[in-house]
């Protein structure tokens, strides 16, 4: 791993060493079962969310004296001459100052994590997005008026508008809350861990 930052923060990680080079991307138990669980949510010294990052990262930093361990996954992260248990939550020593406020962009991977990977129509899995009100009868590509959707809902609705069809939506879509930006990063890699950091 290069050295970098860690999402917007600012904490720097330096190059590894040849103990922490050798941290493995996935967890194991014992019984050699693999985690799919691969993200840590890293907190600020004041437990504020801050970033998502590879859990191979979050190591490091706890490895580094620069974070600590507030919520594991129960697995442990091996390397040639270290085991760590496997964070999902760190929290860093030092605070760091976030010089702007967070906007999460109206993207397949945020509507997605707004609408939990469901259908707004029909609660299948989504597979496209859909403008309630099309882009060309003057719909906007905003979080209201747009919602992750299956390929059949999509190609039902086509140009037309809800009450032209007989389709309803099973929620009114709204911008998701202010640490919405943890699931569009996270994805459907959110660690049951996380939920009290982010509520």
């Amino acid at each position: 791993m290069h050295a970098g930052s860690v999402g917007e923060s600012g904490a720097i990680v330096k190059p590894m060493t040849p103990e922490t080079a050798g941290l493995i991307h996935t967890h194991t138990n014992v019984a050699g079962i693999v985690d799919p669980m691969t993200k840590a949510l890293i907190l600020n010294a004041t437990y504020e969310p801050l970033s998502v990052v590879p859990v191979r990262r979050a190591a490091v930093l706890v490895l580094r004296g620069r974070a600590a361990v507030v919520e594991g996954t129960g697995r442990i992260l091996h390397a040639e001459k270290v085991q760590i248990p496997a964070p999902s939550v760190v929290r860093l020593n030092r605070f760091v100052k976030v010089p702007f406020a967070r906007g999460i962009a109206v993207n397949r991977r945020s509507i997605f994590a707004r609408d939990e990977h469901e259908c707004q129509y029909c609660r299948g899995p989504a597979e496209n997005l859909d403008h309630i009100v099309p882009r060309s009868r003057g719909g906007e590509h905003t979080w209201a008026n747009v919602v992750a959707c299956c390929s059949r809902c999509n190609a039902r609705k086509g140009d037309r508008l809800l009450g032209e069809i007989s389709l309803s939506l099973i929620r009114r879509p709204n911008a998701p809350s202010r640490f919405g930006w943890v699931y569009a990063r996270a994805g459907t890699e959110l660690h049951p861990s996380w939920a009290r950091y982010i509520a």
